[in-house]
């Protein structure tokens, strides 16, 4: 049980972080809700008692024999604000400490993550994206606010990432603070506001994660694809974010919801993914691909739907191969320091072992990195665990054991970090 500091400043959507208390609550965990006078404007005092179980206070000066804006931060092993308004994140950046939360952000030397919510204007003025810049270089995980329905009729960048996915990404940074603290295998140190080590050992680098599987079109309704789900993908998407990264996601069909702080692209056929993954990979430090791109697409497409014949007899469909996307990017580098991983599904057939057939696959494509799944029997598709042997271009061999796809997603960036500091 790790003990969580909720933070809530004055936006409309402080709603919100109801369903963030919940989830962490539901989790087990220890949370004590801090809210600015502002946010106790849209949510109330006695809401954040009811649903955290505990007496709630915007002020200093409550309980002053605890000297709570002290002990808040000492104690927390996490501290969320969500959401953080343009206000917030400024007297964060400066310092400042005039309530009991930002006092506790100034204490706190645990792992930071805040959540902004505004309007775009405010995001974008260039006060806020110093402070964004400033409090990321600390090791603050500053979530990247999503697109979308502002207050009245606005929109655009600046909506508060969806609950369930800003509670994901404060798991798993939790899960990696909590993994090094015990000398896990997931590495690397936690920073708070000031003072500490870097969170983010991925901060500053942009990294392109691919996932899900493309489709075919065969004819209107009709489609070549797979089985993919894309939950690995997702998974190395938000495990990028919390360690920092600007990360993009190019999603395959993926009925998942958006991972908060990630910029997602939508795409199709394979084709699509071509071109978007070529697209945003131009200045990228790292490129995972961990779609599952159609092998094949007809040579042909029907523009209306191929109807059943009276005889029983089936069409015949002639396939071309699709471009191979992982080694177009191995070989034709937009940089020659970038980091490439791709992902192998293998069953092994009569020509070698799944093995055989991995390393054969890494000298063909040419990339850094070939994660290997063993699909035998539908394995791993759609489900929320995962294992796999990575092999890397340098010989090496990484064996992850069963766990969640979020564990493999950290070991994975893991091995990425290693060959990023040695190529920097």
């Amino acid at each position: 049980m790790a003990r969580v500091v909720l933070g809530v400043s004055g936006g409309i959507a402080a709603y919100k972080a109801c369903e963030l208390l919940r989830r962490f609550t539901e989790s087990g965990h220890d949370v004590t809700v801090v809210p600015t006078a502002a946010a106790l404007e849209f949510v109330g005092a006695p809401t954040w008692a009811a649903l955290s179980g505990k007496p709630v206070s915007a002020e200093v000066w409550t309980g002053v024999h605890e000297v709570p804006h002290v002990r808040l931060g000492q104690g927390a092993d996490l501290v969320v604000v969500a959401p953080a308004t343009a206000d917030l994140l400024a007297k964060a950046a400066h310092g400042l400490a005039d309530d009991l939360l930002t006092n506790t952000l100034l204490t706190a030397r645990c792992p930071v993550v805040l959540a902004p919510a505004m309007h775009t204007e405010m995001w974008e003025h260039p006060a806020t994206v110093a402070n964004v810049a400033t409090l990321r270089s600390r090791g603050v995980v500053v979530i990247e606010p999503a697109e979308g329905r502002l207050t009245g009729a606005d929109t655009g960048k600046g909506r508060l990432p969806d609950p369930v996915e800003i509670f994901e990404l404060a798991r798993d940074v939790l899960e990696r603070s909590t993994g090094a603290a015990t000398g896990g295998t997931t590495g690397g140190t936690t920073g708070g506001t000031s003072g500490a080590a870097p969170l983010g050992d991925l901060a500053g680098r942009r990294v392109v994660v691919s996932a899900g599987g493309t489709r075919e079109r065969l004819d209107p309704v009709r489609f070549l694809g797979n089985r993919s789900s894309g939950r690995q993908g997702y998974a190395l998407a938000r495990a990028a974010a919390a360690r920092g990264a600007e990360v993009t996601l190019v999603a395959a069909n993926v009925t998942l919801p958006d991972p908060a702080g990630v910029k997602v692209v939508a795409v199709e056929s394979t084709a699509e993914l071509r071109d978007a993954v070529l697209s945003a990979s131009v200045d990228a430090d790292a490129v995972v691909m961990a779609a599952a791109p159609a092998d094949f697409r007809p040579l042909s497409t029907s523009e209306t739907k191929i109807k059943k014949a009276d005889d029983g007899s089936a069409p015949s469909i002639v396939l071309q191969q699709n471009p191979d996307i992982l080694k177009e990017i191995s070989t034709h580098r937009s940089r020659p320091d970038a980091v490439i991983v791709g992902f192998a599904a293998e069953t092994g057939d009569h020509t070698g072992s799944v093995l055989d057939l991995a390393r054969a696959k890494l000298a063909r494509k040419g990339c850094d990195l070939l994660v290997v799944n063993d699909v035998s029997g539908g394995a791993v598709f759609g489900s929320t665990d995962n294992e796999a042997l990575i092999l890397g271009a340098d010989g090496s061999s990484t064996e992850v054991p069963h766990g969640s796809k979020s564990a493999l997603a950290h070991r994975i960036w893991d091995l990425v970090a290693v060959r990023l500091a040695g190529r920097s």
